[in-house]
C-alpha cells in the first residue's frame, strides 16, 4: 500500500481513480472531486476543503478525519466505507451509499444528510440538520444525539438505541421501525 504524508493536495481531480492508498495528514484544497472512483482507501488526520471528495468510492476507512463545509456532497455513491472520529460541517453528505458506518462522528450541519443509503450503522453520532437519514434502509442507530425536524422520513427496517431525537415530523412514511 503506498502512503502519502503530509501533503496538501489541489486540482481537479487530484488523485483520481486511486487504488491501495493510506492519506496520512493531508489537505484537498482547491479541486472537486480528489478522490472520484478510488479504491481501498485509508484515510487518517486528513482535512477535506472542497466539493465531492468521496463519489463512487469503495472500501474507505477515514479516522480522525475532517469535512469543512465547502467539502459538501462529499460522500456519494460510495460503498463500504467506515469513518471514526470525524468532524463533518459540510451538508448533504453520504448519498446513495451502501454498507455505510460511522463512529464517534459530529455533523454540525447534517441538512439532507444519509439520504437513499442502505446498511447504515451510526453509533455516537451527533448532527443537527432538518431530513436527516431519509429514504435510508437496514439501519442500526445507537447512541445518536439528533436536533433536526423531518427526520427518516421514508426509512425501512430502522433499529434505533440509547438515543435522544430532538425532531419533529419524523418517521413519516417509514416502516419497521424500532426505537
Amino acid at each position: 500500500m503506498e502512503i502519502i504524508r503530509e501533503k496538501k493536495l489541489t486540482g481537479e481531480r487530484a488523485l483520481f481513480a486511486s487504488r491501495g492508498l493510506q492519506i496520512e495528514n493531508c489537505v484537498f484544497d482547491d479541486g472537486e472531486s480528489p478522490l472520484k472512483e478510488s479504491r481501498d482507501l485509508i484515510l487518517k488526520d486528513t482535512l477535506f476543503r472542497w466539493k465531492y471528495p468521496l463519489w463512487y468510492c469503495e472500501n474507505v476507512t477515514a479516522r480522525d478525519c475532517s469535512w469543512f463545509e465547502m467539502a459538501r456532497a462529499g460522500v456519494w455513491y460510495t460503498k463500504h466505507i467506515r469513518v471514526e472520529n470525524a468532524m463533518i460541517q459540510a451538508p448533504k453528505n453520504f448519498r446513495r451509499c451502501e454498507d455505510v458506518t460511522l463512529v464517534d462522528t459530529v455533523f454540525t450541519h447534517a441538512e439532507e444528510t444519509l439520504w437513499s443509503c442502505r446498511d447504515v450503522k451510526l453509533e455516537r453520532v451527533t448532527a443537527r440538520g432538518d431530513y436527516f437519514a431519509m429514504n435510508c434502509s437496514g439501519m442500526e442507530v445507537d447512541g445518536l444525539k439528533l436536533d433536526g425536524n423531518y427526520s427518516f422520513d421514508g426509512a425501512k427496517d430502522v433499529v434505533i438505541r440509547n438515543s435522544r431525537l430532538l425532531t419533529k415530523d419524523a418517521f413519516w412514511n417509514s416502516e419497521n421501525v424500532t426505537v
